[in-house]
C-alpha cells in the first residue's frame, strides 16, 4: 500500500491485510473479530488477538485528525477516505459491543483482463466480445449485483475499452474508479459529490465539460436516478451500477428509488429507450471450483418496440443447472449500433455447440 494521505498513520497489524492485493475489504466488529473479503475465498474470519478495541480506537483517532473531523459520542460516525482506502468507523456509544470499522481497498488498477475473465469462467468469449462491441458502439450500460459482487471492477474494465480520444467524466460520492490515475494520458475528469455539490449540481457542470462518457457511481437515490436519466436523454453515454436482484429488473429498480409519483409507464419507457443493456454480476462460493466465484449470469437488452411498448430481450442467462441460454440481439440494438458505425450480425450467438430453440435461443452446456 502506498497512500500519501494516510502515510503517517500507524495501521499496525492491519498493514498485512492492506498490502495483500487479494484482500478487498477488512471488517472489525464485536470486540475483536476480523473478517476478510478476498477475491478467491470470499468472506472468512481470521484470528488476530493483537487487533482489538484499543488499537481500532487509536486508528480512528488518527484518521479523524488526518481528515480534520471529530469522532466521539457527539459525532459517532467517521468516514475517512484517501486515494486507495475508504474507512468507516462507528463509535462504541452506538456500536454497544465495541467500536466497529470497515476498510475498503480501492486501488488504482484494473484487476480484470480478457484472459483472466475466460480462465476464471467469469464470462464466455462470445459474450465478452459482444459486450466489447456494445462499448465500442456507445451503448448505455447499467451493471447490477449485490454488495461485493464486483460491479465496480466490471465498470472499470468496460470503461478501459472506450476509445482513447473519448472524454470521460466520473461522478462518485466515494472515489473508487480512479480512471484518471489508471489512464493519466487520457482526457478524464474525476468529480466527487459532497454536502455542497450534489449529483444535480455536479451533473450540470459535467455537461458543460463536453464528455462522451459519464460514469456514475452506484445509483442508490432519487437524485442519482434523475442524474442517470438526464445524462442519457441528453445524448451522453453512461456506465453505472445499481443494486438489483437481476438485470431484467433494473428499470423497475430505478423507478422504486424515485420519491415522487411519476407515471410509471412513461418512466419505464424512457429507461428502455435510452439504456441499451443491463448486466448482472453474481459472487458466491463455488463448490465445483472450490473458490469464490464471480461471474456474469444475465445480460438483458432494453428497447421500445414499434408499438411504443417497453420490452426486454434476455441476451444471455445462466440457469441454476449451469446451462447458458443465448438470444440474438433485436433489430433495435443492431440499428443503434449501426448508427454509431458499428456492425453486429443478426445471428451473433448462433453456436455450433448449442441447440437452437424455436424462439431463436441458443442453449449450451456450462464449460
Amino acid at each position: 500500500m502506498n497512500d500519501a494521505i494516510f502515510s503517517q498513520i500507524d495501521f499496525g497489524p492491519l498493514k498485512e491485510f492492506l498490502e495483500e492485493d487479494n484482500i478487498t475489504d477488512v471488517s472489525y466488529s464485536n470486540g475483536g473479530q476480523i473478517w476478510l473479503k478476498t477475491l478467491d475465498k470470499g468472506v472468512y474470519r481470521v484470528d488476530r488477538p493483537e487487533i482489538n478495541n484499543a488499537l481500532m480506537e487509536k486508528l480512528a483517532f488518527q484518521c479523524s485528525n488526518v481528515m480534520g473531523k471529530t469522532f466521539n459520542m457527539a459525532h459517532p460516525f467517521l468516514d475517512a477516505e484517501s486515494a486507495e482506502l475508504r474507512l468507516n468507523f462507528i463509535h462504541d456509544s452506538i456500536a454497544t459491543n465495541g467500536i466497529a470499522c470497515v476498510i475498503r481497498k480501492t486501488p488504482a488498477k484494473i484487476r480484470l483482463n480478457k484472459d483472466k475473465l475466460l480462465n476464471e469462467k467469469y464470462i464466455t468469449e462470445d459474450l465478452h466480445d459482444f459486450l466489447m462491441t456494445c462499448v465500442e458502439g456507445h451503448c448505455n450500460i447499467i451493471v447490477s449485483g449485490e454488495t461485493g459482487s464486483g460491479k465496480t471492477e466490471l465498470v472499470k474494465y468496460l470503461a478501459s475499452h472506450t476509445k482513447e480520444n473519448e472524454k470521460i467524466i466520473t461522478i462518485e460520492d466515494t472515489l473508487e474508479l480512479h480512471l484518471d490515475k489508471i489512464f493519466p494520458h487520457r482526457d478524464i475528469v474525476a468529480m466527487k459529490t459532497n454536502n455542497i455539490a450534489s449529483y444535480s449540481d455536479v451533473l450540470v457542470t459535467c455537461m458543460r465539460q463536453n464528455p462522451r462518457w459519464i460514469l456514475l457511481s452506484e445509483v442508490r437515490s432519487a437524485e442519482a436516478v434523475t442524474a442517470v436519466r438526464n445524462s442519457i436523454s441528453s445524448g451522453h453515454n453512461i456506465i453505472s451500477t445499481i443494486h438489483s436482484d437481476r438485470a431484467f429488473n433494473i428499470p423497475m429498480r430505478l423507478y422504486s428509488l424515485l420519491e415522487n409519483s411519476q407515471d410509471i409507464d412513461q418512466f419505464l419507457k424512457s429507461i428502455h429507450r435510452y439504456v441499451q443493456l443491463g448486466v448482472h454480476v453474481k459472487g458466491y462460493m463455488s463448490k465445483e471450483l472450490g473458490r469464490f466465484q464471480r461471474e456474469i449470469i444475465e445480460v438483458v437488452e432494453f428497447y421500445v418496440d414499434d408499438n411504443n411498448e417497453a420490452k426486454a430481450n434476455i441476451i444471455f442467462k445462466k440457469s441454476l443447472d449451469g446451462k447458458f441460454t443465448f438470444n440474438n440481439p433485436t433489430k433495435y440494438l443492431i440499428d443503434y449500433l449501426g448508427v454509431q458505425g458499428v456492425e453486429m450480425k443478426k445471428d451473433y450467438f448462433v453456436s455450433a455447440n448449442g441447440s437452437t430453440t424455436e424462439n431463436n435461443e441458443t442453449i449450451v452446456e456450462s464449460l
